[in-house]
């Protein structure tokens, strides 16, 4: 076994915000603070975070993403041809609602001077561990908002998005291995949510039909992948949701498992699987053999109570009935923040579970 991303033990990207960039933020909103007083306090605390990943025993880090507000809305805002709207929409969760704050396809999307590959540069010059970029899945920005966010004055032809959607990733790609990133991951709800009833209903109530969609993800990413360099991995995780320690669909794998797992061109998946809501292991049956890896996301990051070591390793077991042992991995279900509030757990119980995925790994596979 040789250690390459995705590695034994992983992790899927944010990490909880530290008080001082919470209170950085909040005077930066108001005006206190200017912008470069802002990005120092985020600097200081992206080389706090990341040497503490990298002291964690992880060869993956990330910057915790603690530039964002939001996993997938900064950086689709910074597209070409969108924009954030703010007052008019809100996310529901089960049981919590996020700010109202949504995205709007106004003009032709392209992939221009994105202001994350800075953020990226800047991970990349602190780490000594392999720097992971992740940014939000190209079907993200069709789903979330579906038909009626996107401008039909700019796109009367669905085709004509999806086409100008996939080459504007494709550009992504080539932009952020030009910076250097030789780890990419594209985060992505979507998959989980065409596992859902209520979703798919939701997406029909948009004027969205869910059932040709798969295969035009799928169409999608391929594209934008098609000319990734062979030295750069590219991974997606699918979550069903989190926000504050909640959810939003329910629903297995087994949907869209054989176009997830065996249509679409990533080097790995990250697949939730903390509790009940992902379904079984019976889906991975379509992970091709060869190189593709699963990250299985065993550890839950919405509660802090820590998992048992021997419950862990079980489940790995149980999930090697549908794919070899070597084509998995371990990490937490989802990131610690998907949003800037954070989940309800303590930062250390974070560490205590990142460091968990390290241990565990080390003694399932014996390599991180």
């Amino acid at each position: 076994m040789t250690s390459h991303a995705p590695y034994r033990a992983d992790e899927v990207g944010s990490l909880l915000r530290p008080q001082a960039i919470k209170d950085a933020r909040a005077q930066f909103a108001e005006g206190a603070i200017d912008a470069a007083a802002l990005k120092a306090v985020e600097d200081d605390c992206i080389r706090d975070v990341v040497a503490k990943q990298e002291s964690v025993g992880l060869k993956a880090v990330t910057d915790g993403e603690f530039r964002r507000s939001w996993w997938h809305f900064d950086f689709l805002a910074g597209l070409e041809g969108v924009e954030l709207v703010r007052g008019e929409k809100s996310i529901q969760f089960a049981g919590v609602e996020t700010k109202a704050e949504s995205i709007a396809v106004t003009g032709k999307v392209d992939f221009g001077d994105h202001f994350m590959l800075d953020h990226f540069r800047f991970l990349k010059s602190v780490a000594k561990a392999t720097p992971k970029m992740t940014i939000p899945a190209p079907s993200v920005l069709h789903f979330r908002g579906g038909r009626e966010s996107i401008s039909k004055d700019v796109y009367p032809d669905m085709d004509a998005f999806f086409h100008d959607t996939a080459e504007a990733y494709r550009k992504a790609v080539a932009a952020f291995y030009d910076a250097g990133c030789r780890y990419l991951q594209f985060d992505d709800t979507v998959w989980a949510y065409l596992c859902s009833e209520k979703e798919r209903a939701a997406a029909r109530a948009r004027g969205d039909d869910p059932d040709p969609l798969p295969e035009i993800y799928a169409n999608m990413i391929n594209h934008a992948l098609k000319d990734r360099p062979a030295d750069m991995v590219v991974t997606t995780h699918v979550c069903r949701g989190n926000f504050r320690s909640s959810w939003i669909s329910e629903g297995g794998y087994e949907p869209v498992a054989e176009v997830l797992l065996g249509g679409t061109d990533y080097n790995g998946y990250f697949l939730e699987y903390d509790t009940d809501r992902a379904g079984g292991f019976e889906p991975l049956r379509f992970l091709p053999k060869g190189d593709k890896r699963v990250v299985l996301g065993l550890i839950t990051s919405k509660f802090g109570e820590l998992e048992a070591k021997d419950a862990l390793k079980r489940r790995i077991d149980e999930a090697t009935g549908f794919a070899g042992l070597d084509q998995f991995c371990l990490s937490p279900q989802c990131g610690f923040a998907s949003t800037e509030e954070g989940n309800i757990l303590e930062v250390e119980q974070q560490w205590q579970k990142l460091a968990l995925a390290v241990d565990v790994a080390q003694e399932v596979w014996g390599e991180v």
